[in-house]
């Protein structure tokens, strides 16, 4: 019998979808959210919520089950889900933990014991160390902590002499990582293909595999872009991937849902284990969209007891289907994460809500419009994702989803995916983990200049609507008769925009572009804007906050700030590298202040250390001069482009 109340252990898009399931099992679902989540989505769309100091506190996840009569804790991923204590610790309260048990998480959790116990078992592992590192000479070798998961944590070594200081700075993450600095050493495959297995097993003995999931297309050791089937198996290898991983669950008595990680030798299509993943993944919706499963209602019947509802025979893989994850991050500026009020958001039309069905696209969202994406968690926003009977049909129809997908008020990655999903390597499924970082140039433009065509949109906008915070409910109206030409200082991250404008747009106006005078018009068309410049209309989604002004467009998103006369960001060249004016490249919290007022520093003198998301940046002076303003202080949150300080250059 199916529990009657469940809580979900998480925050985010996987609560949200999780409580999807449940709702339509009819099972009530229990949300838990600190006191900056209270308005966030996954609490609004569970049937209860409980407040608790933070997502790790064992104690407190245990106390709002109880208090609220659940009976099972979905942990869904990330946090406390691959925690052995926190599993333990339900069972000691009388609550189902959906999951395997905590013998089986301990055992795949340590990657020296893991190894271990599927190569017993038959399953092929990657040659390897786990003591005498120092000894270590096939290279090249990538060493791992223990402990660690995520891609975090790991190193490339090349070469003997690279050794000793590679496994000194990698013990050291580890400890301030995982609080673990157990190492491991593996001889690396050049330009590997990372490849996992869907795994399934009941408490009456039965163990299946949902076929592959190819993740290859990765940034820092992290997924981006998941698929199913993998372009690049074989019938042949699917099978004997799928019987090995199943061997691997059953060395462990897994139960629930699981994933066995594998590297993929391109050249020769040789696999070797990874790791096992003991939860539900982020990318499980490729395979719930090709086989028809809810693999979120799998998780919970087992759970409670059931037996699968069919046999490996029954598994059939349906069309190709491919994920996205839409990240606030900077791909220009190293993927660093990002922040900000989600002022308008747009996801696509057409998304269906269903978990097991072909949906053409499906969209799994934690967002919500007025809310707020911190730098106390996990960048990730969404999960934007397409079926079609084919692969490059799912491509196309993935491409076109990400096209409709705006969060005005963010930085996202989307126009990062789109450049990604399109590119020839990925279309011809040329995939390893390493393309990524070769093809970046051609994913994220060189400079990120808005065009003209976006510089006159917005200047447009701020022409017709000076005042008020929603540009088409000015009660003044238009500038009706203007003649005379006003010249608009719109900072973008790219620099600041001179860009005169006359007439009244939404009448006739005219935009200086190049020296030349383009007739332009602009008028309302829903929730956006068409701006037409000579002739083109090109159509906009908009939304003001203040003085700062948010275009998107395809995928595409840009943010323009008007200035004063005598603000910073009015200056020559405000946003380059000439200015002085030193920016925050993320929203975090300023944690050292290496100079102060009147200090005479050098160019690429370290100035303040912003942290955010566990991850340390250093703000360097980016001229030689005398810090003339210094608004940065240690503790203080920061957005990111905040002023950190201001530099006066000196003379020449």
């Amino acid at each position: 019998m199916l529990f009657d109340r469940v809580l979900i252990a998480n925050r985010g898009e996987i609560a949200v979808r999780i409580a999807r399931t449940l709702r339509a099992l009819g099972v009530t679902s229990v949300a838990v959210h600190t006191p900056s989540d209270a308005g966030a989505r996954h609490v609004r769309d569970a049937d209860l919520a409980v407040e608790i100091p933070g997502y790790l506190d064992i104690e407190a996840v245990v106390a709002a089950a109880q208090a609220t009569g659940a009976r099972a804790v979905h942990p869904g991923y990330g946090f406390l889900a691959e925690n052995g204590a926190f599993a333990r610790r339900c069972a000691e309260a009388g609550l189902v933990f959906v999951g395997p048990p905590a013998a089986a998480i301990d055992a795949m959790g340590d990657k020296i014991r893991a190894k271990a116990t599927v190569s017993a078992a038959g399953v092929p592992v990657v040659p390897g160390a786990a003591d005498a590192l120092e000894e270590w000479r096939d290279f090249p070798a990538l060493i791992k902590p223990s402990a660690g998961g995520g891609g975090k944590g790991m190193v490339l070594v090349r070469s003997a002499a690279e050794l000793p200081d590679a496994l000194e700075s990698a013990r050291r993450t580890a400890r301030a990582a995982f609080g673990d600095g157990t190492l491991l050493i593996e001889r690396y495959v050049e330009r590997p293909r990372h490849i996992e297995i869907q795994v399934l097993a009941d408490t009456h003995g039965t163990v299946v595999h949902l076929g592959e999931r190819e993740c290859s297309l990765q940034r820092r050791h992290q997924k981006i872009v998941e698929e199913a089937p993998s372009p690049f198996l074989t019938a042949g290898t699917r099978a004997a991937m799928g019987a090995a991983a199943v061997e691997a669950a059953r060395a462990v008595g897994y139960v629930g849902a699981g994933t066995v990680e594998f590297i993929v030798d391109g050249s020769t299509g040789a696999y070797h284990f990874m790791e096992m993943n003991t939860r539900l993944q982020v990318e499980h919706p490729v395979t719930e969209l090709v086989t028809g499963l809810d693999l979120v209602e799998l998780q919970l019947r087992v759970a409670a007891g059931e037996r699968l509802p069919f046999t490996q025979d029954d598994v059939r893989l349906d069309g190709h289907a491919v994920e996205a994850r839409v990240y606030a991050e900077d791909p220009a500026r190293g993927f660093l994460p990002t922040g900000g009020h989600v002022l308008l958001l747009r996801e696509p039309a057409d998304a269906g809500r269903s978990t097991g069905g072909r949906d053409a696209v499906r969209v799994d969202s934690g967002l919500a419009e007025g809310g707020v994406v911190g730098s106390e968690f996990d960048p990730m926003l969404s999960k934007v994702v397409a079926w079609a009977p084919d692969r490059a049909a799912a491509l196309r129809a993935l491409d076109r989803a990400l096209a409709r997908t705006a969060v005005l008020g963010v930085v996202t990655n989307v126009p990062f995916l789109r450049a990604l999903v399109t590119h020839p390597a990925v279309a011809a499924g040329e995939l390893d983990t390493g393309l990524v970082e070769r093809v970046l140039p051609e994913l994220v433009p060189a400079d990120g200049t808005p065009g003209d065509d976006v510089l006159a949109a917005a200047a447009l906008v701020f022409h017709a609507m000076p005042q008020g915070d929603d540009p088409w409910e000015a009660t003044d109206g238009w500038r009706v008769g203007e003649r005379a030409w006003t010249t608009w200082r719109l900072e973008s991250r790219a620099g600041v925009h001179a860009v005169p404008v006359r007439g009244v747009p939404e009448e006739a106006a005219e935009v200086r572009l190049d020296g030349r005078a383009v007739p332009a018009r602009v008028r309302r068309d829903g929730p956006g804007l068409a701006v037409t410049l000579a002739g083109r209309t090109e159509h906009y989604l908009c939304v003001r906050q203040g003085d700062t002004l948010w275009l998107g467009r395809d995928g595409e998103a840009w943010s323009f700030t008007r200035h004063l006369i005598g603000d910073p960001g009015d200056r020559a060249r405000a946003a380059g590298a000439g200015d002085g004016v030193v920016r925050s490249p993320m929203p975090g919290t300023v944690l050292v202040v290496k100079t102060q007022l009147g200090e005479r520093v050098s160019e690429g003198q370290p100035l303040v250390i912003v942290e955010a998301m566990k991850m340390e940046h250093t703000v360097t002076a980016p001229c030689d001069g005398v810090i003339a303003e210094l608004p940065a202080q240690p503790g203080r949150p920061v957005d990111m482009d905040a002023v950190l300080a201001v530099v006066t250059a000196e003379e020449a």
